[in-house]
């Protein structure tokens, strides 16, 4: 499970202007279409081609919940792709991202100066060229540890910098033990 990948797929999703099939038929006819054929719909889930058959003609209606899970974000993540891709566009270039979390956060600075890791609970609104990277990088595979760390520079810069205005020292920001991870655009 990737907290960080979810998180920012949810938030895409948010843009959704009409809403993912819900049943298990109607998910395999948007696959099968999307896919152009019940083979490859079937190698993609791991099931025999005549299962996605059956639940295309709906002959089955209830997956088990594993095929479930599986089928629902497999559709989740081939909805709407010019939807997405406008909503990670402006959150790119004008909108910024919204980062809600809580989690332990510390820091390295200079000596004499408190940087004792803490629970903090922050609703940060990042701008538009940490959202551009958070994005990219997503979109480049990268790992949940490479957009934590994106997310950590985010933080380290708007949050415990004020974009420059105080903490000109500060080295490093710890960004570990995440309770609650939310973004939204």
């Amino acid at each position: 499970m990737s907290v960080f990948g979810d998180g920012l797929d949810a938030a895409v999703q948010k843009a959704f202007t009409r809403p993912a099939p819900k049943s298990a038929g109607a998910q395999m006819r948007y696959l099968v279409k999307q896919l152009k054929g019940t083979k490859a719909v079937a190698q993609m889930l791991r099931v025999s081609q005549r299962t996605v058959e059956r639940y295309v003609k709906d002959q089955i209606k209830k997956p088990r919940p594993e095929l479930a899970a599986r089928l629902e974000r497999e559709v989740k993540k081939r909805w709407q792709p010019q939807i997405r891709a406008k909503a990670r566009q402006k959150a790119a270039s004008t909108g910024g991202i919204v980062i809600d979390t809580r989690a332990r956060m510390g820091y390295t600075a200079p000596i004499g100066s408190t940087d004792q890791d803490r629970i903090r609970h922050l609703t940060v609104a990042l701008p538009p060229q940490y959202a551009a990277r958070l994005f990219d990088a997503q979109e480049a595979g990268a790992s949940d540890a490479r957009l934590q760390e994106i997310a950590a520079e985010a933080l380290k810069e708007v949050y415990f910098q004020d974009g420059g205005r105080r903490a000109g020292s500060l080295e490093e920001v710890r960004f570990t033990d995440i309770e609650h991870l939310e973004f939204d655009l």
